[in-house]
């Protein structure tokens, strides 16, 4: 079964950063190329411990359906959701947040098995680990890029807020 291990440095908090990721509104928007929308099941906000989503998007030319489930939560340190619907024959991916440098280090990890045997296991060799490697790598420079502008607001905001002096 192939897996994928992407490391992301965030400089923001390990609640923004959680929150984030589970957001169905920002998994949407870091894979619009491939004009991935919920259809079904939790189609906006923060996704929750059995809480599900389907989603429809095209993917290497066609349109692909995936339905995943988050059957594993510990607020916020990690999740994972599962395919219970989809493509492959079997798919998992686990979402670990850890304190790192005053930021946070988000860890993914995706396994996955393709259907049709020994094709299957072509296919994954030939490019669909590349590909799942890229798709998870835009999603989370897109999610570095809202989690940071966040915290880059929320600091300037609070600096903001001490320099005021009260005036009798």
């Amino acid at each position: 079964m192939p897996s994928i291990e992407i490391k992301t440095h965030i400089n923001c908090d390990i609640q923004t950063c959680f929150d984030l990721a589970r957001s169905i509104d920002i998994h949407k928007k870091s894979l619009q190329h491939t004009s991935e929308i919920p259809i079904s099941g939790k189609t906006t906000g923060l996704i929750e411990l059995g809480e599900w989503v389907s989603w429809e998007a095209k993917h290497l030319g066609f349109v692909q359906h995936l339905t995943s489930k988050i059957i594993e939560f510990d607020k916020p340190n990690f999740f994972v959701g599962e395919m219970v619907f989809g493509a492959f024959k079997s798919l998992r991916h686990e979402h670990f947040f850890r304190k790192f440098n005053e930021g946070t280090l988000m860890i993914d990890r995706l396994y996955f098995e393709s259907p049709h045997g020994l094709l299957g296991h072509l296919a994954n060799v030939l490019f669909l680990k590349r590909y799942m490697s890229k798709l998870l790598k835009t999603r989370n420079k897109i999610l570095k890029r809202e989690a940071e502008s966040m915290c880059e607001k929320n600091l300037a905001s609070k600096a903001s807020s001490k320099n005021k002096e009260v005036v009798f």
